[in-house]
């Protein structure tokens, strides 16, 4: 059952499609620290480059995830 659907997932690109979402997400929350960035330490996320890269991350990924289901 699990199988399938990962197999069905990979087939139809979403999986490639969430990976690129999570890799462009992390890449502008690095970037949003490293050019913008807190230096005071004073905020949560972009204070340090770990928050800020995974914070992005999780962004891309909600905006790359597919909420909409395919008609097959």
């Amino acid at each position: 059952m699990i199988q399938e659907k990962i197999i069905t997932l990979w087939r139809s690109n979403r999986l490639i499609k969430l990976g690129a979402g999570v890799i462009t997400g992390a890449a502008f929350g690095f970037a949003y620290w490293y050019f913008i960035g807190c230096n005071s330490g004073t905020c949560a996320i972009t204070s340090s480059p770990v928050n800020s890269t995974l914070y992005g991350a999780m962004m891309g990924l909600v905006i790359s995830y597919p909420w909409k289901k395919d008609k097959d």
